[in-house]
């Protein structure tokens, strides 16, 4: 079972891999800042959602499924819904143009929605799912919010992937796996391109204050898992027969979401960023300036989307 709230480090201001959300974000006053969170109504999201705006933080939480977000969100002061699908680019261009004509800058940026380990499936204009949800939909948002973002005058965005990215690598030759399809790999592989994508980010934008940052939250049972079976997931140790959690090593969703809040706000991070985060600590990790580069160049040529294809 997961450990209880509460069983951080133990040292005012540090924290570890079983505190909470809101104890990360004790005595942080967000009052006047807005974050955005990508499925900011399920599972880490909603976590996320509501400790932000526990914290003062005005929320935008753009949806796929915005009655569903509305409803799971009711009560939560200070948070608004929106339909965005980030599998769609015109939605995302929709949603963007939405955004920018309200004028507000974005201080929080949180690329939180995901899908993890699905059948093969094309989405958009042909893209493999996992790598177009995850990792290139949430680029083009960036990229068109780029203006928003950078007007919140030291913006964070943080990006959340997975410890499956150490096992993965690009695959340039087919990043949409037309041959060979493998519904780890390509999670693996859309994990990968998150860290490089928040790596390459922080290189663009830090001239303009704005840094980034790629966590891993743990592991959780929320509906990341959703197209898992039970038999898979006995398999791996993480429940019984009987869905019940029995691996020691998962986390509540408010603890994981401790990570996210903590690289998004935590006055610890001022003067970091492109850094990979777990435990709410940067782990040290070895950079890939080039890998960083190139798949910025192909997400640019897939999208068609660049903020820093002129002046910045």
């Amino acid at each position: 079972m997961p450990r209880t709230a509460g069983s951080g480090t133990g040292e005012p201001g540090v924290f570890g891999a079983w505190s909470t959300a809101d104890e990360v974000l004790r005595g942080i006053d967000l009052s006047g800042r807005l974050a955005l969170v990508t499925g900011g109504y399920s599972g880490l999201g909603r976590e996320a959602t509501v400790a932000l705006a526990r914290a003062g933080a005005r929320v935008v939480v753009p949806a796929r499924r915005p009655a569903v977000a509305r409803t799971a969100l009711t009560g939560i002061d200070g948070v608004e819904v929106d339909e965005l699908d980030l599998a769609d680019l015109d939605s995302v261009r929709a949603f963007a143009d939405r955004f920018l004509a309200s004028g507000r800058g974005i201080d929080i940026m949180m690329n939180n929605a995901g899908v993890m380990a699905c059948p093969q499936t094309r989405v958009g204009p042909g893209w493999e799912a996992q790598f177009g949800v995850n990792h290139l939909g949430h680029y083009a948002l960036v990229n068109l919010l780029w203006p928003a973002i950078r007007r919140g005058g030291g913006a964070r965005v943080v990006v959340l992937t997975s410890r499956a990215q150490h096992a993965a690598a690009i695959r340039w030759s087919d990043p949409h796996f037309s041959q060979g399809y493998d519904k780890w790999q390509a999670y693996a592989q859309a994990k990968r391109a998150n860290v490089l994508f928040a790596e390459r980010l922080d290189v663009l934008g830090r001239a303009v204050g704005v840094r980034a940052f790629s966590v891993h939250p743990g592991y959780i049972l929320t509906p990341l898992q959703r197209h898992l079976s039970r038999d898979e997931m006995v398999a791996a140790g993480w429940v019984d027969a009987d869905g019940n959690l029995v691996n020691a090593e998962f986390k509540t969703p408010q603890q994981g979401a401790a990570t996210q809040v903590w690289a998004a706000a935590s006055p610890r991070l001022a003067g970091l960023g492109g850094r990979y985060c777990e435990d709410c600590a940067v782990v040290d990790q070895a950079t890939d300036p080039d890998g960083a580069a190139r798949l910025w160049a192909l997400s640019a040529e897939l999208t068609g989307v660049d903020a820093f294809a002129g002046p910045a």
